[in-house]
């Protein structure tokens, strides 16, 4: 089983998408990128803190690949969207993309140059998510009320703006 970490914005939302993915395991969502230790909510959507609302994605390379979940990641959201999606507003709403290994830090630069060539047809500015590795970070698990929260409530608030753009190879 691999791992993967992404922000999107609300992690609500970019959680379903992924969990819905054959080959996908496991997910969680959490914070991830910042300054404090065991952020809470609330410390988070204040802004001091820095970390990033995340996804962490356990999945099976022999059913998904990274570069799959790559694809979904860049057309789910916006990702020219600096610090914000949607109505979402804030540091915590940033794309970001936290990779463990050199193969995943290649491969998520890789899919950012073709989709910021996909987004330059279209005339929509450059890609501002931060992709960096995994290591210096800790992934701190969300409240347990934030975990699987659209299976809970599947109505719930689903915050994902996106730039209409498929992600073609």
């Amino acid at each position: 089983m691999n791992e993967a970490y992404f922000a999107t914005g609300c992690f609500w939302g970019a959680e379903r998408r992924f969990w819905q993915l054959s080959g996908v395991l496991e997910t969680s969502v959490g914070y991830m990128g910042g300054v404090r230790e065991n952020p809470t909510y609330e410390q988070v959507c204040t802004g001091v803190t820095n970390h990033a609302e995340m996804v962490c994605v356990k999945f099976d390379p022999a059913l998904i690949t990274y570069r799959r979940l790559l694809e979904e990641f860049w057309v789910m959201h916006d990702p020219t969207s600096l610090n914000q999606q949607g109505g979402d507003i804030g540091t915590q709403y940033r794309s970001a993309i936290f990779t463990t290994s050199d193969e995943q830090f290649q491969e998520a630069l890789e899919t950012r140059d073709i989709y910021q060539a996909l987004l330059d047809e279209q005339g929509i500015g450059k890609i501002v998510t931060q992709i960096e590795s995994a290591d210096p970070h800790t992934y701190w698990l969300a409240e347990e009320y934030h975990q699987k929260y659209l299976a809970k409530n599947p109505n719930g608030y689903d915050c994902h703006s996106s730039t209409g753009v498929p992600f073609t190879s």
